[in-house]
């Protein structure tokens, strides 16, 4: 009798453990999936976050010094020389000097030259070849660039020039034009594509995805495994891809913001995640994928061991008595616990690698989400049980730089959360300066990723801190050489254009003289006694330019040996008084090295608002004067439509 009942007991034991087992794998496998997948869509949204902020830096350094290469003056006079001197061996020379400088210094595999007139392909270590029609190496140049209205070019092939065994490259191919947009020819550096392909294989490695650049067509031009060479279509490659997702990706052009979807199989289950950006400096998308079938094997393997597991020990039930019955369901809860603190652990690593801080917010209770959040507010002065909206105050008047307060506390207020949250947007950024020490201020990107919480349905918020200062500093550095002439100082053309301008549209009427300086005989200097000579000719007469004008004058530089200032409350008379007194100070004698040469210049001068209330209009009436003043035997000024000198 008594084993009779201790056998029933066993039996409804061991059938309320297959039961509440079933339940619990049922709900378990649902919860980590939910779980898994969200962490799959932060874990790809961020990577493809840092992904994109790596590839815009490295290919904006190429264009813009394939830019300035462009509007280099010292390249313009060189292609205008080119018919006269085919067959001149110091002028091939004097090419691979000019390209052989921008290799060494910026350390780019490839540098070149191709003239439009004559088809010659010059490198860094001189002629090359000659590019012929109906080649299909040079579809590049013959059938993409020449048919195009871009300012410039890029495109992936093999580096035919000699020593550079056939790899790989990015090439960045800027058009020269001459001031009526006359196509002179083509210029631009190669980087190796093994490198790039090593960055996006650490990203795979580390977190699992897989990373594609790609053009409107679809076309690989960058991965780990393809590159615009082989020329296989992403779509085609992954068959699961349908219309749909390709046509959503290839329209997403939308800067630095991203794109995220599901692809669905054919039961309507999530199976691929996709983010796709887009790069507008290379006029490339970023697709960054991960796929569900590892995580659903994983799961699946996890089911079927713990299945086998309760089996035997279900076995074992029959002949052992309660109180061990109680340790074996005490052993399973802690099993369960420790499996997702492991999990919880791995996403906690994978995600400081990549940031500094990540904080949680409850949005819908104003409060913070957990103990970390909840003692960072406190570190910072706020009470405890202080809510979330009055903690970003305590935030940005402790850390945050007093610019970027208002920003701050505005972007990431609850009330916007949650109107970015009904618009369909799923995160929040905004950079700012921050300290830690309340003197010393870097730059930092917080991202907030808005999530709804499946358990209770409220909305929170997962706050990441990623310090950009170097990538800040960087992009400082580039942009002030973009806008500042490298022999001079000056501002450059583009440069020297626009601050005419804004300072135009900032004081409407007021007087401005704007004025064209042109040394007169110039290529006498370089012709007798070199270049070298010639860039100290110009460096002094700029030198002498700025002494002449004020601090909040505009100076730069708009040709090879071609000046403008523009100088406010300048009225007619004191305009050609400075104009005099400034061929006074450039007519001198310039002495390097021993050697000597006589500089004079040339003045052209207009007036605002009288000639002109835009830097081109202005540029057109002072080039004119300046003409005049040529015409009457240099050395001299003239105002346009008015006294000359």
């Amino acid at each position: 009798m008594k084993k009779n009942i201790l056998m029933q007991t066993n039996l409804l034991v061991c059938l309320v453990i297959v039961v509440g087992f079933l339940l619990t794998a049922a709900l378990s496998y649902r919860a980590n999936y939910s779980a898994s997948l969200e962490s799959i869509e932060q874990v790809s949204d961020l990577t493809s976050e840092g992904i994109y902020y790596q590839m815009s830096t490295t290919f904006t350094k190429p264009v813009n010094i394939s830019l300035t290469m462009a509007n280099d003056s010292l390249l313009h006079e060189a292609l205008a020389q080119e018919a006269d001197r085919l067959d001149d061996p110091a002028y091939i020379e004097t090419i691979r000097e000019y390209l052989h400088t921008y290799q060494n210094k910026y350390r780019y595999d490839s540098v070149f030259l191709v003239s439009a007139a004559s088809a010659r392909y010059y490198n860094f270590n001189g002629l090359d070849r000659v590019l012929e029609p109906g080649d299909p190496e040079n579809f590049w140049y013959f059938d993409d660039l020449l048919s195009s209205d871009a300012e410039y070019t890029m495109n992936v092939d093999n580096d035919q020039v000699a020593g550079a065994d056939n790899a790989i490259t990015v090439f960045v191919n800027c058009k020269i034009k001459n001031g009526d947009g006359t196509l002179l020819g083509v210029v631009g550096v190669g980087v190796r594509i093994d490198g790039l392909q090593r960055t996006l294989r650490d990203y795979q490695n580390q977190f699992g995805v897989n990373a594609y650049l790609i053009d409107d067509a679809g076309t690989i031009e960058l991965s780990t495994d393809y590159s615009g060479y082989e020329r296989v279509n992403l779509f085609e490659l992954e068959a699961e891809y349908g219309g749909e997702e390709r046509r959503d990706v290839l329209a997403w052009k939308e800067g630095d913001r991203a794109l995220s979807l599901w692809s669905l199989d054919e039961a309507g289950r999530k199976r691929d995640y996709i983010v796709a950006r887009y790069l507008p400096e290379i006029r490339w998308h970023l697709v960054v994928e991960r796929d569900t079938s590892e995580l659903v094997a994983e799961l699946s393997r996890q089911i079927l061991v713990t299945a086998v597991v309760i089996a035997v020990i279900l076995a074992a039930i029959l002949f052992i008595i309660t109180t061990v019955i109680r340790r074996f369901n005490r052993r399973i809860v802690e099993l369960t616990q420790s499996m997702e603190q492991e999990r919880q652990a791995v996403f906690e690593k994978v995600t400081e690698e990549l940031f500094e801080n990540i904080y949680e917010i409850d949005v819908t209770r104003d409060l913070p989400a957990n103990p970390a959040t909840a003692a960072y507010f406190e570190s910072l002065g706020a009470p405890p049980g202080c809510p979330y909206e009055r903690a970003l105050h305590y935030v940005a008047e402790k850390q945050i730089q007093e610019a970027f307060r208002r920003g701050y506390i505005e972007t990431f207020s609850p009330a916007n959360i949650m109107r970015t949250y009904e618009s369909g947007s799923d995160s929040l950024t905004y950079e700012l300066m921050l300290t830690r020490d309340g003197a010393h201020y870097y730059w930092m990107r917080i991202t907030g990723r808005i999530v709804k919480w499946e358990t209770d349905g409220s909305i929170h918020m997962l706050v990441y801190r990623q310090n950009i200062d170097a990538e800040k500093r960087q992009e400082q550095k580039m942009q002030e050489l973009a806008w500042t002439d490298e022999m001079t100082g000056l501002l450059t053309k583009t440069a020297t254009r626009r601050q005419v301008d804004e300072l135009l549209a900032a004081h409407p009427g007021e007087d401005f003289a704007y004025f064209i300086f042109d040394i007169d005989n110039f290529k006498q200097a370089n012709d007798l006694y070199g270049h070298a000579f010639g860039d100290s000719v110009i460096c002094a007469f700029a030198g002498t330019i700025q002494a002449h004008f004020r601090r909040g004058d505009v100076l730069g530089r708009i040709g090879g040996d071609e000046f403008v200032a523009f100088a406010r409350d300048t009225g007619a008379a004191a305009a050609a008084e400075k104009a005099r007194g400034l061929n006074a100070a450039l007519n001198r004698t310039h002495t390097r090295s021993g050697v000597g040469w006589q500089v004079s210049a040339s003045i052209g001068v207009a007036l605002a608002p009288g000639h002109g209330a835009d830097a081109d209009a202005l540029y057109r009436h002072a080039d004119a004067a300046l003409y005049r003043a040529k015409a009457r035997g240099k050395n001299g000024f003239a105002v346009y439509g008015g006294e000359d000198g």
